[in-house]
Order: C-alpha cells, then sequence, then structure tokens
C-alpha cells in the first residue's frame, strides 16, 4: 500500500489482517514494525495514524469486538431461548474458526475506567448487549443473565481455544463434541432459569 494510502483505517485493517495471518497467536504478537512492513512504509510514518503500539492494539480489539458482535446478532436475529444460544454459539465458533488472530483480540476486555479505552468499551458494550438480549428468553433476572452470558462465553471460548491450539486430538467428531457442549449449556441456563422462577 503506498504511503499516501495510508489512513488510521488502513493501519487497523492492516493489521487485522496480519493478526489473522498469526492464527490464535497473531493478536499477542503484533508489532508496528510488522505493519509498517505490510504498508511498505517505514514504521515511524504510522506514528501519523496511530500513537503507539498499545493504541493500535485497541482499535484492534476495538473492530474484532464490534465485528464479533455484528455476526451474533445476525445469527440470533428473531430467536430466542436455546434456539438463539445455540445460533450464537455456533457464530462464535464459526467466527473464531475464520478469523483466530480477531478471535484472540476479542478476549481482551477495555480498561473500565481509561479514557483511551472509551471505543473499546462501547464495542464491548454492543457484544454483551447482543448476548443479553439472546439470553432474555430464559427469563433470568438481571444477575442471572450476568452468570449465564459468562457461562455461555467461558464455554464456548474453552472450547474454541482448545480446538485453535489443536488440544483435541482424539479422532471423535469435534462438531458432534460442540454440539453436545451447547446443549449442557442450554440445560444449565434452563436451570439456573428454573432456580429463579
Amino acid at each position: 500500500m503506498p504511503r499516501a494510502g495510508l489512513s488510521r483505517d488502513a493501519v487497523v485493517d492492516l493489521a487485522l489482517g496480519i493478526v489473522d495471518d498469526g492464527g490464535p497467536d497473531g493478536f499477542a504478537g503484533l508489532t508496528l514494525a510488522q505493519v509498517a512492513a505490510r504498508a511498505g512504509v517505514a514504521t515511524p510514518s504510522l506514528y501519523k495514524h496511530v500513537g503507539s503500539l498499545a493504541e493500535l492494539r485497541r482499535e484492534v480489539a476495538a473492530r474484532a469486538v464490534r465485528e464479533l458482535a455484528v455476526v451474533s446478532s445476525r445469527a440470533t436475529v428473531g430467536l430466542s431461548g436455546a434456539d438463539a444460544v445455540r445460533a450464537m454459539a455456533h457464530a462464535w465458533r464459526d467466527h473464531a474458526r475464520t478469523y483466530p488472530g480477531r478471535y484472540a483480540a476479542t478476549q481482551v476486555g477495555p480498561d473500565p475506567d481509561a479514557p483511551a479505552h472509551a471505543e473499546h468499551r462501547a464495542a464491548a458494550a454492543e457484544s454483551v448487549a447482543v448476548a443479553v438480549a439472546a439470553l432474555r428468553g430464559f427469563g433470568l433476572p438481571d444477575d442471572g443473565v450476568v452468570d449465564a452470558v459468562r457461562a455461555a462465553r467461558s464455554a464456548v471460548h474453552g472450547f474454541v481455544a482448545l480446538e485453535l491450539g489443536g488440544g483435541f486430538r482424539m479422532p471423535q467428531d469435534l462438531d458432534r463434541s460442540f454440539e453436545a457442549l451447547v446443549t449442557m449449556l442450554v440445560a444449565g441456563i434452563t436451570a439456573l432459569s428454573d432456580q429463579n422462577s
């Protein structure tokens, strides 16, 4: 990309490509030198667009979280209860397998107090709102919804992290195992709902 074509968005786009090319470890290994090399410029040229690697990482994380929120929203629109949870879980897994570096970036939470993290916090709030909407069909109280969102995220993330990291070496079908996980997740959220009714 010629120097004249660089912008803040273009730098973030290049960084997103780099983190995905690096797989699940791509986000952790992101450097300004990599972005500059891909852009065909010297590293100091990037400082016209991003102030630091930390700032670029925040931008990448915010964009990745926002993309995952859009994917989740599209998957769950018009659904509720178990159907919404199933659709959301599959959307998360599919997105993580397609964009492993971006998915890794979604696991970094924004600082709740730092002004520089405002965009990342807004993206995270959108993502949580989609998950909350998907779980509303279970009739959980607010605290119960938070518990269910955390459980769903933890369960799917654990599976995806093991899958992307090559942690499942047994010959049994991974898709079947993921379906079993989602079935157990739905059963657990249903049980949580029954406790609160």
